[in-house]
């Protein structure tokens, strides 16, 4: 049984990851330290696995933190998930973004070297292609980031492709995600937020539980068949999926660094999203239409063919399973994390 360490598996990707890797026969080791996570997540990963994960609580930042992950276990290959995420936070504390996006990084390539790990799977973004040029989006598309949480995963990519360069028995996978949204459908794990949600299906849910009074939708002039933004929504479990793709598809990698897109390869606009979430949940929701948010572009969905390919993934769960997963989540969490 190959040892998995799974940076960040607490969180909301993290845990689904960890959730697909144990039902694929891997041990799994999580590090976190739950500045965006709960301890809770794990227990809920045990009870859907039947199997609890391995887990310290570590800060990335801290290189002999990291030393004490590998001496205690036999690590095989690693999913580099944790780092900082919101774009609109990054504008503001960018020293925060790129101090612990990119120190933790070079402190987990530094492990690796040092105790000869030498497969990754690394959690990248479509942040990093900026204003597409063209749809669907290529692997080969230019890369122009406008925002500091972009030019960490783009910064880290290089560090990636530097390291493995200099460090030749490395295999690394890079998945770029497009926008990931649902819970598991036990609805026992799903995303967690804190305040007001930077992403929009939270944000819906919260509305329909009466948790937030109405969603807000940005613009509805833009160049699309209802004026709202066109994106590739993935379903959360298929996300996670990749990533078990990713782990298996290393072994018959030559050393090099891989980038595959991770999504459905559909746009769905905004609105669309919103009337099927009402649809399959019988709720209403109430929402303004505001100002365009600085920075959005009006369509930008993927091209999904490589990782087909080459991984062997494909997305298999539309946007009627992302609502639905994503409303049991929120109805029977409706604090999210929290023990009764």
């Amino acid at each position: 049984m190959e040892t998995i360490l799974v940076t960040g598996g607490a969180g909301f990707i993290g845990s689904h990851v960890c959730v697909e890797l144990v039902e694929a026969g891997f041990r799994v080791v999580v590090i976190d330290n739950f500045v965006n996570s709960t301890p809770e997540a794990l227990d809920r990963i045990a009870s859907i696995t039947g199997e609890r994960v391995h887990f310290m609580e570590v800060d990335m930042t801290d290189s002999g933190s990291l030393d004490e992950v590998f001496l205690t276990y036999s690590i095989d290959a690693v999913i580099h998930l944790a780092g900082l995420k919101a774009v609109g936070d990054s504008v503001i504390n960018p020293l925060r973004y790129y101090l612990n996006n990119l120190s933790s990084l070079l402190h987990l390539c530094e492990c690796m070297q040092k105790y000869h790990v030498h497969r990754l799977v690394f959690s990248s973004s479509a942040t990093v292609y900026g204003p597409p040029q063209h749809v669907p989006i290529k692997e080969t598309h230019p890369v122009q980031t406008e925002n500091p949480y972009g030019r960490t995963k783009h910064m880290s990519e290089q560090i990636l492709r530097d390291f493995q360069r200099s460090y030749f028995p490395m295999k690394i996978v890079i998945l770029r995600y497009f926008n990931p949204i649902g819970a598991h459908p036990s609805g026992l794990i799903g995303e967690n937020p804190t305040g007001v949600p930077n992403n929009i299906m939270p944000y819906m849910t919260e509305v329909a539980i009466g948790k937030l009074p109405v969603l807000q939708v940005f613009g509805n002039d833009y160049p699309t068949r209802d004026g709202t933004c066109i994106r590739d929504y993935v379903h959360i479990t298929d996300l996670a999926k990749g990533h078990v793709k990713g782990i298996e598809a290393i072994d018959s990698m030559e050393p090099s660094v891989a980038v595959y897109n991770l999504g459905t390869g559909e746009g769905t606009t905004v609105k669309e999203l919103l009337h099927t979430f009402e649809h399959v949940t019988e709720t209403k929701i109430p929402f303004t239409i505001t100002d365009r948010r600085p920075g959005d572009v009006a369509v930008s969905y993927a091209d999904v063919r490589a990782a087909e390919r080459e991984l062997g993934w494909k997305a298999t769960k539309g946007i009627e399973d992302m609502c639905r997963d994503a409303w049991r989540w929120q109805h029977r969490n409706p604090a999210g994390y929290v023990k009764n």
